[in-house]
């Protein structure tokens, strides 16, 4: 099986990147711009693992987390948060809603990829 990767993120230099990382690695990608069509790609796509940006327009990445989590079997749907913040405070917060991990940007395309394989428990 096949991994489902969603990203959200307002960059599309961002979301270039994370295609380019995932197809790579050979996973299958989806992706929105922001957290209002991060939310209804989920419910289309019903992936495997999200990665969301926290600072984005329409609706930010705390409220895609939350949004995601309101639902009794989304709760395992691992949730990483991709950003270029890194205050205790916002990592503190995230958490809170139900963040997996959080991984500051630039990332590094081998430990992307080996992140998203470990939260989903994905063995090729």
């Amino acid at each position: 099986m096949t991994l489902r990767v969603l990203a959200i993120d307002d960059s599309r230099t961002i979301r270039d990147l994370l295609r380019m990382s995932i197809e790579e690695a050979g996973f299958n990608y989806e992706c929105a711009e922001d957290g209002i069509e991060g939310l209804e790609k989920f419910d289309e796509c019903g992936p495997d693992v999200v990665i969301t940006d926290i600072n984005m327009p329409r609706m930010d990445g705390f409220g895609v987390i939350e949004g995601i989590r309101t639902t009794k079997e989304n709760r395992l749907v691992p949730i990483l948060v991709l950003t270029t913040e890194s205050g205790d405070d916002l990592k503190s917060r995230a958490r809170q809603a139900g963040a997996t991990g959080w991984i500051v940007k630039p990332f590094d395309d081998v430990a992307l990829v080996s992140v998203l394989k470990r939260v989903t428990g994905y063995a090729a």
